[in-house]
Parts: C-alpha cells; structure tokens; sequence
C-alpha cells in the first residue's frame, strides 16, 4: 500500500513519461508535490522502487521507468506516435533592412572543423583603451568549438604576469564580451577608464582584486568604481 505522497509522485511521473517520452527531473519532482527539498523526492522513489512500482536505469540520468500502477487505476493508454509532418517545412528567414555598415558575423558551420573569424586586439598595454587597441584590418580565424553564444574578440597577450594559469606572452586568447563575471574568472578588466589588463577578479567586501598568476607580479586591489570587466576569457590560441 502506498503513503499518499508516493501514490502521488508514481502518477505524475507515469504522465510525464506518457506525455514526454522521459522522466521528470528532481526539481520538477519537487515542484509537483511541493516539496522542499530533493532528499524527500529522494526517499520516495527508494521506496517505490523497493515496492515495485519504479526502476531505476543504472548509468544514465533522469532514468525512472514505471514497473507497475496500483490496481485501483485503469490501465495506462498507450503512448500516441508523433505526427509526421503534413509537408516539409522551409528555412525561416527574416527580411529587413541591415545598415551596410554592420557585417554579418560569421556563423559556426555545423562540422567540427568549422572556424569563426574574429576581430583581433591589439597587445594589452597600459593607458590604452580596449576599444583603441582594435584594428579593423585584423582578425583572426577560432574553431567554432571554442566559443558559443554571445559576442567575442580576441587578444594577443603582452607579458608574463599570467603564465601559471597557462598563458603565455604572445598567445592569442579568446574573450566573450561581458560585463559581469562570476568570482575567480579570468577577466579582461579596465581600470579607471584607461588601462586594460588581463587578469583573475576576486571580489573582497567592497574591493575588487586582480590577481596575476605568477608570484613576481603584485596582486592590485581597487574599489568596485574603478575597475569595468570587459570580457570573460573562454579559450586561447597558440603558434609554435
């Protein structure tokens, strides 16, 4: 016999299977019984499992199969096979007028060998901008597995202040613009409106810390007014 809780949760994951094709996730679990947290969710699917109502698929998630129903529910309908398509659908495209002087951005092909031209930066360098360190004649071509959604540069690294983090004086790094960035990123940072550094952002109360990663570099700490991050670094290039 089964507590009303679990009598509840074997049914909404009976229909979710039915009208899915999987199994509801914990949160959907918990949201549905209304729950507080996922260990209840938890000690309800052990105990339909060890009644024999549930099984769980060893190695693969959100795996739940509904075994049995208890004997007071008609039997389950069976799942209705996806209509096909009443006739193939074209491309959806968008017409409208584009400012000549905005070029499309390149689009990631579909292959993994497809590349991305990016616009290149020049070398980091004190007292200049990141804006002023592009060169509308420079870019450079990125594997498309490198970056994903968002707008993104590159840059060519000046120094050795970052070289225990694996990034070496004259490597080209990736940077998706942003500018906010979770605590320990890698950043591309502008300080006071003037200097452009690449450096880890550690926020500390109400300053904000960049650190090198090589211990003969000082660590600089400023007030939140003074530093704007302006790029987030995902990936970067290296010539041998």
């Amino acid at each position: 016999m089964l507590t009303r809780k679990q009598h509840e949760l074997l049914i909404f994951i009976d229909r979710h299977l039915r009208e899915t094709g999987f199994s509801p996730s914990f949160e959907e679990m918990k949201a549905a019984l209304a729950l507080k947290s996922k260990s209840g969710i938890h000690r309800l699917i052990t105990a339909l499992e060890e009644r024999g109502f549930l099984r769980r698929r060893a190695h693969r998630a959100r795996a739940l199969e509904v075994i049995r129903l208890p004997e007071n529910l008609a039997p389950r309908p069976p799942r209705a096979a996806p209509k096909a398509p009443e006739a193939p659908l074209g491309p959806n495209v968008i017409r409208g007028p584009f400012a000549a002087s905005i070029a499309p951005r390149p689009q990631p092909e579909s292959n993994d060998n497809a590349a991305v031209t990016l616009p290149l930066y020049g070398r980091i360098a004190a007292g200049v901008p990141i804006e002023a360190l592009r060169d509308n004649g420079t870019s450079v071509d990125v594997p498309a597995a490198l970056i994903g959604s968002g707008d993104h540069y590159a840059l060519e690294v000046a120094g050795d202040s970052m070289i225990d983090a694996g990034i070496l004086d004259g490597d080209t790094v990736i940077i998706n613009r942003a500018d906010t960035a979770e605590n320990g990123a890698i950043v591309v940072a502008l300080v006071d409106e003037n200097e452009v550094t690449l450096k880890r952002l550690r926020r500390r109360g109400n300053s904000i810390a960049l650190e090198p990663a090589n211990p003969r570099h000082e660590t600089r700490i400023f007030g939140p007014d003074r530093v704007k991050v302006q790029g987030r670094l995902v990936g970067l290039l290296r010539r041998y």
